[in-house]
């Protein structure tokens, strides 16, 4: 009896002890126009500054915020250089002289504002709304393959919008290094909704955008309120490689989306599937022993990237049982 009464201790304890405290999540940025020809994120940030009761919730102030201005302004990806990519030490650390990359002098203004980046006074949480011209229906993009909270997160958004798909993106990788925007908070998360045109808003997908950014947020209230999620597994498409087209020897590309690629975004690509397909008719297809997953499929921005699609695998995730840890003062 003894050892039994141990073993159901030991029992509670390892339960107990499962459980991560986090601390509650109080300010929270939704960031659009980081492209400023990515419009559905442009009209939803531009509509909740002026009618923010939607996205407010008890307990959390929700700023939402015109990223690049400039760049809005002329309906175009950006004024200097890509404002996604320059959240990196050296940017934010340049001296500001007259010269500078608007986007890094404005990346600099943004750390300060929602930042300093990696510091305990940066925002909890940031929604960065883009759009893409690929076929990617919903996607979240995440940063960061131990994030609980945001794991946790993903799986309350996907639950929620289901049977609709919304596949989750993983750039967390050792040589592709991306320094985004929504970097700065201790929580980064990216909606890429697609496909819409550069420069257009079309009604469906800013509505999408809209029920991901609702959902999102009424996690964080719940969460906030005390609720506890317990251990969740989410799939995710890991990125492994970025696949430029084919090119002559002056750089020039020769080769286009094959047809049967073409809008195919997370669909299982094999050995001997068409990838290219030259003005001259021939056909260039997929040499890898594994099966992989593309996706941002002739994403118009990534042209000047060299860029014709990523590669991705599938994994799985697991995300601990976790409550915040206000719950824990309330009871004590």
């Amino acid at each position: 009896l003894f050892c039994f009464q141990q073993f159901l201790e030991l029992l509670k304890s390892m339960t107990s002890s499962s459980v991560v405290d986090k601390p509650p999540v109080r300010r929270v940025a939704i960031f659009g126009g980081t492209h400023g020809n990515e419009l559905s994120g442009v009209f939803l940030v531009k509509h909740w500054q002026e009618n923010g009761a939607e996205i407010q919730r008890t307990g959390m102030d929700v700023k939402p915020f015109l990223t690049n201005p400039r760049a809005v302004k002329k309906c175009t990806r950006y004024i200097d250089c890509d404002l996604n990519r320059v959240f990196d030490p050296d940017n934010l650390g340049r001296t500001v002289v007259e010269d500078i990359p608007y986007e890094v002098r404005r990346a600099q203004e943004i750390n300060h504002i929602f930042g300093p980046k990696g510091s305990d006074d940066a925002y909890d949480l940031i929604f960065d709304l883009h759009n893409t011209t690929s076929n990617m229906g919903g996607t979240l993009i995440l940063e960061n393959s131990r994030d609980d909270f945001t794991i946790q997160m993903f799986h309350y958004i996907k639950n929620a919008l289901a049977p609709e798909r919304c596949p989750v993106l993983l750039i967390e990788h050792p040589s592709l290094k991306y320094a985004t925007t929504r970097s700065v908070a201790k929580h980064p998360v990216g909606v890429e909704v697609g496909p819409q045109p550069q420069g257009v808003v079309r009604a469906d997908t800013l509505d999408k955008m809209r029920k991901i950014v609702k959902h999102g947020l009424d996690f964080v209230q719940l969460f906030n309120e005390g609720r506890e999620f317990p251990p969740c597994t989410i799939e995710v498409f890991k990125i492994m490689e970025k696949v430029d087209y084919p090119r002559n020897k002056n750089d020039e590309v020769i080769g286009i989306i094959h047809p049967k690629l073409q809008d195919q975004d997370w669909q299982p690509l094999n050995k001997g599937d068409p990838l290219f397909l030259t003005l001259d008719g021939e056909v260039i297809t997929y040499k890898g022993d594994c099966t992989v997953y593309p996706t941002f499929i002739n994403e118009a921005a990534y042209y000047e990237k060299k860029q014709a699609f990523v590669k991705t695998v599938k994994m799985k995730l697991t995300a601990n049982h976790i409550r915040s840890s206000i719950s824990e003062q309330n009871t004590s």
